[in-house]
């Protein structure tokens, strides 16, 4: 991205680093850890069947199984591992009350601190005592911290999952797309320097500046369990020398964001603990990966967020290097995804939490989810389908209401349609994820993977089959979901 204009200075109250400059590092942890802690459970490679595919399986993965299942600690509750963080953006999961996300058995919420910033501002969250007394959530929350808004903001692109759309990819003008470049129809409203970052408001345009100071500061109001430190996203688009230059300012950033964490971390001492997780950057490069890992792995992170843009068919080994490198015993959060496909191969490679709006984005469109894969409740086959969304379904909406009545909210524009239908969609994601993890525990994860899977995605191999929507529609959108 091109610097910003004209540099600002820090906010007021906010300590000031010279751009450029390295903290002075200190890895102790801050007061209050103790609130926060991970254990690992079970490990994929030690309770995987004994029915003589596991070497194959391993050969054909590229090594050892990372995947386990753990505990997440916090002063608001625990988060069983492997575990889907449904997101609630604004301090709310669009269309879906609290106590609903509560009983379809979501185990932790994720807002973003860069929509609540700007409204309704964190010292209103610091004031109701924190996110969850604000939207009336009783357990775990995130914070995810900005950054992907602000890449958003700054070159318009999405975080492209799909190489397919990258591989040789113009602008307007017909050259390859760079680093400076827009997307098409839109303007660039953020601009990126060592010191932070200056973006105007997607609300009111109204121009605003957040340092890693800043994002310390408001995170801490806004009172998440678990929060992360804030960095800069890049594209795929990206050069490999813009990355490297990237990597470096999020590792002086992520020096800056521990500093100041244990600065507020002692200031707010009556307040809970808040865990800080760094955000691994590298896009697609190995080195790049490996090395963001053990320069953040040093730094004395609760836990780490897997960032960045991510190819959709190395999605598993990137996710691979980032858990040979990072320390065994802190957690992962891999940072928007939710295709089913995508959360196995993660949770084979390492990771334990992820988080992504897909659920809820694709259930106001009227895309539902089922065993057999994705479908539009809207069409018009099930104007008169008296049956539920999926057979023997445990949500509330598929023992309470027919697929008829969602296709008629849909039809009628009801915004009914949109909670039932993202009750139903959260609730699969929850318990796949849910069951994923007591599979690991018992030693039947790959039948039960293979067994979902196949039947999830059966219209891409069985010939002359129309393709669900799961297998035609997401390559690209399954990047889309960080918050």
């Amino acid at each position: 991205m091109p610097t910003a204009e004209s540099p600002q200075r820090p906010a007021p109250g906010v300590a000031a680093t010279r751009p450029g400059a390295e903290p002075a590092e200190n890895t102790d942890p801050p007061s209050g850890t103790a609130a926060f802690g991970f254990a690992v459970g079970a490990r994929l490679a030690e309770t995987d069947d004994a029915r003589g595919t596991r070497s194959a399986r391993e050969r054909n993965d590229g090594g050892q199984f990372l995947g386990r299942t753990g505990v997440i600690t916090t002063p608001h509750g625990s988060i069983a591992t492997p575990a889907f963080i449904p997101v609630g953006t604004q301090a709310t999961v669009k269309a879906v009350l609290p106590e609903s996300m509560a009983e379809l058995g979501a185990q932790a919420l994720l807002a973003n601190a860069y929509h609540l910033y700007l409204q309704p501002g964190p010292e209103v969250l610091d004031a109701a005592g924190g996110l969850g007394a604000f939207m009336n959530w009783p357990g775990p929350t995130f914070t995810d911290s900005g950054g992907f808004q602000v890449m958003s903001l700054g070159s318009g692109f999405k975080k492209v999952i799909d190489m397919g759309t990258v591989t040789g990819a113009v602008g307007a003008d017909g050259r390859p797309v760079g680093d400076d470049d827009v997307a098409a129809g839109k303007e660039r409203m953020a601009y990126v320097d060592d010191d932070g970052v200056t973006f105007r408001s997607h609300l009111n345009g109204d121009r605003h500046r957040f340092t890693p100071e800043v994002s310390m500061r408001v995170q801490h109001q806004l009172g998440a369990d678990i929060m992360f430190a804030f960095d800069e996203l890049t594209t795929l688009y990206n050069s490999r020398g813009y990355q490297e230059l990237a990597l470096e300012r999020t590792r002086l950033w992520a020096l800056r964001c521990v500093a100041e964490h244990r600065r507020l971390t002692e200031q707010r001492a009556g307040k809970p603990y808040q865990a800080l997780f760094g955000v691994i950057q590298g896009a697609q490069y190995e080195y790049l990966r490996r090395k963001a890992c053990r320069d953040l792995g040093a730094m004395g992170f609760n836990g780490f967020g897997l960032g960045g843009a991510l190819e959709k068919e190395n999605l598993g080994t990137i996710v691979r290097w980032c858990s040979e490198e990072l320390p065994e015993a802190k957690p992962r959060h891999l940072l928007g995804i939710s295709e089913p496909d995508d959360i196995f191969v993660a949770i084979e490679n390492g990771a334990d939490t992820f988080d992504c709006v897909s659920p809820t984005r694709v259930a106001r469109t009227s895309a539902v989810y089922s065993p057999d894969g994705r479908f539009n409740v809207s069409n018009a086959r099930f104007k008169t389908d008296f049956s539920p969304i999926v057979d023997g379904c445990d949500c509330y909406t598929c023992t309470h209401y027919t697929r008829a009545y969602l296709h008629h909210l849909f039809k009628a524009k009801e915004r009914l349609a949109a909670t039932l239908a993202s009750i139903h969609n959260e609730r699969f994601i929850v318990r796949m994820v849910d069951t994923a993890r007591e599979t690991i525990a018992s030693g039947d994860y790959f039948a039960y993977r293979d067994e979902f899977l196949g039947r999830y995605y059966a219209a891409r191999t069985t010939p002359g089959a129309a393709p669900s929507a799961a297998a035609s529609g997401d390559a690209a959108s399954a990047g889309k979901g960080r918050a």
